[in-house]
C-alpha cells in the first residue's frame, strides 16, 4: 500500500513537472524574442506581415486537421473493446535508484532529476527545442534568408495535439489536479484557443492598419470598377463583406484632404471615383443594415429593434466607423449639395446609434455646426434641422436634453452676427429651434427655464454693476434673439385655442410670465433714443406672445416713453442720409441722432406697433376702459407738439399719421360700445365675455381695416427695398468684375509690352553683334 501511494505521488509529481516544463519553454521562447537583434528587426520589417499570414492559414488549417483527428479518437474509442497494458518502465541506469522504488523524502534528497518522460512528451519537447534552435539560428542568418528560416519555423510550430492528449490523460487519471490546474493555471490549460485568437486579433490589426507591401506605404488604389462591384453586391445580395470594404475606403475617402499621412488600407485620387465612392457608401450601407437589422416604428415616432443580438453586435464596429468618418467628412466639406446629401442619408442610421453616446454627442455637435453656420443654405439647414429632431424624436430623455442644449447654443453662436444677409437663416433657425421644444414640453419646460434664468442673471448683474460697459451682455444682438426664440418657442406651443382643444395646458406656458418680465426688464434697462431700434424688437417679441396666448402685455406705456423723448419732441435736424433699417439694427449710429430720417423712422415704427397692440383686443368687450388711457396720453402729445404749441417738432407727417390712428381707435371704441350695450349677460359670465363679437371678423371692425391696409403698404415697401438692395448687389459685383478684368488686361498689356521690349533688345544686340562680325572682318 506504501509503494502504491509513492506510485500515486510520483506520477503527480510527473504530471506536475510536465506542465512547469511547458510553462518554462514558454516563458523562455516570450523572453528570447523580447531581446531583438539587429536581423530580427530587419525580419519584422521585410518579412514579419507574410510571416503572420502564413501563420494564420497553418493555424486555420491546423484547427481543421485537430478538429478531425477528435473524430476519428472518438469513432475508434467507441469501437475500441479493449486497451493494451501500458509497457512498464526500464530500470535506471548507471547506479541510479529506481524511480518507482523511491519515496517522497529519496526524491527530494536526491536532487530534482527528472525522470524520463513517456514518448509522446519526449517528442514534443523534441520539437519545441528545434523550434526554438530554429529561431535563434534565424536570428543569426542575414536579412536575405530570414523568409525561409521563418517558414522553417513556422513549419515546426509547437504540436497542441500532444499537449491536449497529456492534459486529457492527466484529466482521466488525477481529476483532483486537473481540477486545480484548470482553476489556478488555465492559460496552460488553453494554449491552443490563446495561440489561436493571438493570431486572429494580430493579423486583423494588420489588415486594417499596415499598407500593403506592394504599394509601399500607400493604400490600394480605389477604381470605379471596385465601386461598382461593391455597389453591385450591396444592391442585390446586401453583402456585409462588401459593406466592410466600401466602409474602409469611404474612411480613407473622407481623411483625403488631411494634411498628416495617415496610412489607410484604400487610397483615392480619382475625384469620379471618389463621387461614386460617397454615394455608395452613404446612400447604400443603410440600406444593408435595414436589411439585416430592421427597425421598428411605432406610434410618436419611436423606434425598436434587438441591441442584444449578435447581429448588432457584429455590425456595430461598422457603424462606429461609418459614422466616424462621416463626422470628419462633415467637418472638411463646402459644397452645399455633399452636405445636404450626407445628411440626408445620416438620417436612417439614428436608431443604431442611439446607445452610443460618444457618438451621439458628436453628431448632435458637428451637425448642429452645419445648421447655425451663417454660410449655410436654406436647404442644407433644413436637412440638419430634420437631423436634429430625429434625434428628439426617437432619442431618451437624455439625448433630447442634449440636442435642445446644443441646438440653443448652436442658435446664440449663429445669431452674433446680424446683417441684411443673414436674417433670414437667423428666423429659420429660431422658427426650427421652436419646433424641437414642443416635442418633448416637459424636458422643453427644465430647459428653457434654466435658459430664461441665465437671461435674468445677465440682467440683474447689468443692473446692479456700475461700471460703464455692464449694459453690453444685455444690448447686444445674442440676448435680443434670444429672448425672441423664447417668445416664438411660448407662442408655437401655448396657443389658447390648441389648448381648449387638448383640455389642459401645455407644460410650457409657466414659462409667459419669467419670459415678459425679462423682456420689460431689458426693454427699459438704457431708455434713451440710441437703443430705440432694440426696444422696437423686444415689443415686436411680446405682440407675438401677447396674440398666441391671449396674454394681456401692458405695452402702450413703453411705446408712449418713446414718443415723449426728446428725440420725438424737438424739431429734427434736415439729413441726407438713407433710412434706418429697423429689422437689422439694435442701436442707431450717432449720425442719425436729431435728424429727420431717424425721427421719422421711429414715428413709423411706433404707429405701426401701437396699431398692432390695439388690434389685439378689437374685439374684445373691455376695449374701451383698454384703450382710452393711451388715446388720452397720445391726444395729449398731439396738443403739446402740434404747430399751436409752445415747443412743436415741425413733423407734418408725423403729426398727421398719429392722428389718424386716434382717429381709428375712437371709431373702434364706439363700435364696440354700440355692440356692448345690446348684451344681456354680466361681466363675470366668463363664457359669454369671451364669445363677445366672435362671429365678426377683426378685419371687419374699424381699426382692423386700417391696419390693414398698414399692413399692405409695409409690405410693398418692404418688397421695393428689397429689390432695390439686390439691385445695388448686382451693379456692385458687376463693376468688381469689371474692375477684375480691367486689372487683368492692364497686366497682360504690361507683359506684352514687357515682351515687346525683350525682342527690341535681342534685335538690338544682333544688330550689335552682326556690326561687331562686320569690323573684325
Amino acid at each position: 500500500m506504501e509503494i502504491g501511494r509513492r506510485d500515486q505521488i510520483a506520477e503527480r509529481l510527473s504530471l506536475g513537472i510536465c506542465a512547469i516544463n511547458q510553462l518554462f519553454f514558454n516563458h523562455q521562447f516570450t523572453s528570447h524574442n523580447m531581446a531583438q537583434s539587429k536581423a530580427t528587426k530587419k525580419f519584422e520589417k521585410n518579412h514579419l506581415k507574410d510571416t503572420i499570414k502564413r501563420r494564420k492559414d497553418f493555424a486555420k488549417i491546423k484547427q481543421r486537421h485537430q478538429i478531425n483527428e477528435k473524430k476519428k479518437a472518438k469513432r475508434a474509442a467507441d469501437n475500441e473493446v479493449s486497451t493494451p497494458p501500458p509497457e512498464t518502465r526500464a530500470p535506471a541506469k548507471d547506479g541510479k535508484q529506481d524511480f518507482e522504488s523511491m519515496n517522497v523524502d529519496d526524491f527530494f534528497q536526491g536532487g530534482f532529476d527528472v525522470p524520463e518522460l513517456p514518448a509522446k512528451m519526449d517528442k514534443s519537447l523534441k520539437r519545441k527545442r528545434a523550434a526554438k534552435t530554429d529561431d535563434k539560428d534565424a536570428q543569426a542568418t542575414p536579412a536575405a534568408a530570414a523568409d525561409d528560416d521563418a517558414s522553417d519555423s513556422d513549419s515546426e510550430v509547437d504540436d497542441p495535439e500532444a499537449f491536449q492528449a497529456q492534459l486529457d490523460a492527466l484529466a482521466a487519471k488525477d481529476p483532483e489536479f486537473h481540477k486545480y490546474m484548470q482553476e489556478n493555471e488555465p492559460d496552460a490549460l488553453n494554449f491552443e484557443d490563446a495561440d489561436l485568437g493571438e493570431i486572429d486579433e494580430l493579423s486583423g490589426d494588420e489588415e486594417d492598419e499596415r499598407p500593403s507591401k506592394k504599394q509601399k506605404g500607400e493604400g490600394n488604389e480605389v477604381t470605379k470598377q471596385m465601386i461598382a462591384k461593391w455597389q453591385k453586391a450591396m444592391t442585390t445580395q446586401h453583402s456585409l463583406r462588401a459593406s466592410k470594404e466600401v466602409v474602409l475606403a469611404f474612411r480613407a475617402a473622407a481623411h483625403v484632404s488631411d494634411e498628416e499621412d495617415k496610412i489607410f488600407k484604400y487610397s483615392i485620387s480619382d475625384p469620379q471615383a471618389y463621387h461614386e465612392l460617397l454615394v455608395v457608401a452613404l446612400k447604400h450601407l443603410p440600406e444593408v443594415l435595414a436589411h439585416h437589422l430592421p427597425v421598428k416604428e411605432k406610434a410618436g415616432g419611436r423606434v425598436t429593434f434587438s441591441t442584444d443580438s449578435k447581429k448588432f453586435r457584429n455590425l456595430s464596429p461598422l457603424l462606429k466607423s461609418h459614422l466616424t468618418s462621416v463626422l470628419h467628412l462633415l467637418a472638411h466639406l463646402s459644397d452645399p449639395n455633399t452636405i445636404r446629401m450626407t445628411l440626408t442619408n445620416v438620417l436612417p442610421l439614428l436608431p443604431y446609434v442611439l446607445s452610443f453616446k460618444k457618438i451621439i454627442r458628436d453628431l448632435t455637435k458637428a451637425v448642429t455646426g452645419v445648421w447655425s453656420e451663417s454660410s449655410s443654405t436654406e436647404a442644407t439647414r433644413i436637412a440638419a434641422f430634420l437631423v436634429l429632431r430625429r434625434l428628439v424624436v426617437i432619442g431618451d430623455a437624455g439625448i433630447r436634453e442634449a440636442v435642445l442644449k446644443t441646438s440653443y447654443q448652436g442658435l446664440i453662436k449663429g445669431s452674433r452676427n446680424t446683417t441684411v444677409h443673414t436674417i433670414q437663416g437667423i428666423n429659420l433657425m429660431k422658427n426650427s429651434a421652436a419646433e424641437l421644444w414642443g416635442i418633448d414640453p416637459t424636458i422643453g419646460y427644465t430647459t428653457g427655464f434654466t435658459f430664461i434664468r441665465q437671461l435674468a442673471i445677465h440682467l440683474r448683474s447689468s443692473i446692479t454693476n456700475k461700471s460703464k460697459d455692464s449694459y453690453k451682455t444685455v444690448y447686444n444682438w445674442q440676448y435680443v434673439h434670444s429672448l425672441d426664440f423664447w417668445s416664438r418657442v411660448v407662442a408655437s406651443h401655448c396657443q389658447s385655442l390648441a389648448e381648449a382643444e387638448k383640455g389642459a395646458a401645455s407644460p410650457l406656458r409657466p414659462l409667459i410670465y419669467p419670459i415678459v418680465q425679462v423682456t420689460l426688464g431689458a426693454m427699459r434697462l438704457i431708455p434713451t433714443s440710441t437703443y430705440f431700434p432694440l426696444r422696437f424688437h423686444l415689443i415686436r417679441s411680446l405682440l407675438r406672445i401677447s396674440l398666441s396666448t391671449a396674454t394681456y402685455i401692458p405695452l402702450g406705456s413703453a411705446l408712449y416713453e418713446v414718443l415723449n423723448a426728446a428725440e420725438m419732441r424737438k424739431p429734427p435736424k434736415a439729413s441726407t442720409l438713407k433710412p434706418l433699417d429697423f429689422s437689422v439694427a439694435v442701436r442707431a449710429p450717432k449720425t442719425y441722432l436729431r435728424t429727420r430720417v431717424y425721427q421719422d423712422g421711429v414715428g413709423e415704427q411706433v404707429i405701426e406697433l401701437l396699431s398692432e397692440f390695439f388690434i389685439l383686443w378689437a374685439k374684445s368687450v373691455a376695449f374701451p376702459e383698454l384703450a382710452l388711457p393711451l388715446v388720452v396720453l397720445l391726444k395729449r402729445w398731439l396738443k403739446e407738439t402740434g404747430k399751436n404749441s409752445k415747443t412743436p417738432n415741425n413733423n407734418a407727417k408725423l403729426t398727421s399719421q398719429m392722428i389718424l390712428l386716434v382717429q381709428k381707435v375712437d371709431a373702434n371704441i364706439r363700435f364696440v360700445e354700440e355692440k356692448r350695450v345690446k348684451v344681456d349677460f354680466a361681466p363675470n359670465n366668463r363664457s359669454e365675455v369671451e364669445n363677445f363679437l366672435k362671429d365678426t371678423e377683426w378685419q371687419k371692425t374699424p381699426l382692423g381695416a386700417f391696419v390693414v391696409g398698414q399692413r399692405r403698404i409695409r409690405d410693398e415697401k418692404q418688397k421695393l427695398m428689397e429689390e432695390a438692395r439686390k439691385e445695388d448687389e448686382k451693379k456692385r459685383e458687376e463693376e468688381k468684375a469689371e474692375r477684375l478684368a480691367q486689372d487683368g488686361q492692364d497686366f497682360d498689356d504690361e507683359d506684352e509690352a514687357s515682351g515687346d521690349e525683350d525682342e527690341s533688345e535681342d534685335e538690338e544686340m544682333e544688330v550689335e553683334g552682326v556690326s561687331d562680325e562686320e569690323d573684325s572682318e
